[in-house]
């Protein structure tokens, strides 16, 4: 009907009145369609009747890592074996359309030649003329959209004007796709995260707040205090079951990211092929098995916490790749080329001598300064002694809540039996023979159950107070052989030989133990 108006009207050629049809069919599509790869496609069927073309590709600026990508892509014509690779703006004759927002007609295989690397990756297309055109909104340039032609001089600079006003209706389209993906990515993220959070609500919250008024443990809070404002990497340092997490959840609620999320991986409880994806995600197909997209915890953690437990376990092999994380705050997904940049607050906890695995070379020595910009080491349970009733009281409570039970009064007797107690699994153990003896406790008092404490209470009788650590015992038997050897640490018949260690170690070890040859 339009073609018929202009006829009549005799002011305009039909070639003309067929252009405005098209761009009113453009139109059309581009509210039919959100997804861009269908559009593309009606988009092709309808401007086929207006301008010859074998392929029509629309291609995204990539501006922070400088590349051309190609985005969609509809044809008809031959295809090549490999997929067209990213180039670089510079290698891409759409990098001038770019730089200078005007159209590019190349007519003939030797204006192709003059990009001898964007040549030589689609002539398997069979491209023999191009015509180029910027994609841009009001806000940026978005990229170009490309006709590509078999034959060469199939465009014409008068058919540019056209062209140019559908290019401008498609860069609007291809912008609301680019934000609508955006936005359903963002969506995905937010219900992973929630998901996330629900699941640390549920399980994972074992003690209320920290409890305690030692010396040790006033030193411990006051350096979380010190360094919790900051952005820095922390180390916490402590034996099993002495509360790192805890720590690493104070350090988070006194940080400025407070409000965002606090991300925790226990490196230990993933086995080490997996531990990858853990932390970076990846991406569908990136291995066996990986039937979806994941996104890993540095990306979850952005702009918030990641508490990285028992980081002494990462394997090697994965080392240099936490690292560059660390110091470039960036990574890519297995799986996919693209870089994620990230803003995260690393915290990670050890129960692991790591100066000795770096000794031993078994943890890379730039990855432990890395991670060891601010130490904050855990008193066991047996060096705050003094906090045992408070912490037992405390627990007793808080199961007797729990069970429905009614738990009034703790003797003196069961009270100095687990202040006495050696407590090798330290909170985390007393926790759990808090929570059996609430169970077993058939009246209003607290009864431990006999035998709990009787093993390690042996041990503990045949030592003096602070002789009963396993550094203790180490440092007696160092300097027991160090005597032995008249205090030479290598050859044949030194200390480091007899040890089983190197000199080195050796060495390592006496500095550490405060170890050192008596005058």
């Amino acid at each position: 009907m339009i073609i018929m108006e202009c006829l009549e009207a005799k002011s305009i050629s039909a070639a003309t009145c067929q252009q405005y049809q098209a761009l009113l069919a453009v139109a059309e599509a581009i509210v039919a369609h959100r997804d861009l790869q269908a559009l593309l496609h009606d988009l092709a069927g309808r401007l086929r009747e207006v301008v010859p073309f074998a392929h029509i590709v629309l291609v995204r600026h990539d501006a922070e890592n400088n590349l051309m990508h190609r985005h969609v892509f509809d044809h008809t014509g031959p295809l090549p074996i490999e997929p067209v690779p990213a180039f670089t703006v510079e290698d891409d004759p759409g990098g001038v359309v770019l730089k200078t927002q005007e159209p590019l007609v190349l007519s003939t295989l030797a204006d192709l030649a003059r990009w001898p690397k964007y040549w030589e990756r689609v002539e398997g297309f069979g491209v023999k003329s191009l015509c180029i055109l910027p994609l841009t909104t009001a806000r940026h340039p978005l990229g170009t959209l490309v006709l590509a032609s078999g034959e060469e001089h199939t465009y014409d600079h008068a058919d540019l004007g056209f062209l140019q006003r559908v290019a401008k209706q498609v860069a609007v389209a291809f912008e609301n796709a680019l934000a609508f993906d955006c936005i359903e990515e963002l969506k995905e993220k937010l219900e992973k995260e929630k998901v996330y959070l629900e699941e640390e609500i549920r399980t994972d919250n074992n003690f209320e707040e920290i409890i305690g008024e030692s010396t040790a443990l006033r030193r411990v809070l006051k350096e979380v205090e010190t360094v919790a404002p900051t952005n820095s990497t922390v180390l916490i340092i402590g034996e099993t079951g002495t509360g790192k997490e805890l720590i690493a959840r104070a350090l988070h609620q006194l940080s400025p990211s407070r409000e965002r999320t606090f991300v925790k991986l226990n490196c230990a409880a993933i086995p080490s092929g997996l531990l990858e994806s853990e932390l970076f995600g990846h991406e569908k197909g990136a291995f066996t098995g990986a039937i979806m997209q994941k996104i890993g915890r540095f990306e979850l953690a952005h702009q918030g916490t990641l508490f990285l437990d028992e980081v002494g376990d990462i394997p090697a092999e994965l080392q240099p790749k936490l690292l560059r994380v660390l110091q470039e705050q960036e990574f890519e997904r297995l799986g996919s080329t693209k870089t994620i940049r990230v803003n995260v607050r690393l915290v990670a906890a050890t129960n692991r001598d790591l100066p000795q695995m770096v000794e031993d070379g078994q943890f890379r020595r730039d990855l432990y300064y890395r991670l060891n910009v601010f130490p904050v080491t855990l008193p066991p349970l047996r060096e705050r002694s003094e906090d045992i009733p408070r912490l037992v009281r405390h627990l007793t409570q808080k199961f007797a809540r729990r069970m429905g039970r009614q738990i009034e009064t703790i003797s003196t007797e069961t009270m100095e039996a687990l202040v006495q107690y050696n407590w090798p699994g330290n909170v985390r153990e007393l926790e759990n023979v808090i929570e059996r003896a609430v169970i077993l406790s058939p009246r209003a008092e607290l009864h431990i159950p006999e035998g709990v404490l009787k093993s390690n209470a042996v041990k503990s009788e045949k030592v003096t107070p602070g002789d009963g650590t396993l550094a203790d015992a180490e440092r007696e038997h160092i300097l027991r052989v160090l005597n032995d050897a008249n205090w030479v640490l290598g050859g044949a018949n030194g200390a480091a030989t007899k040890l089983g260690m190197k000199r080195t170690t050796l060495q390592s070890k006496m500095k550490k133990l405060r170890i050192s040859k008596p005058r």
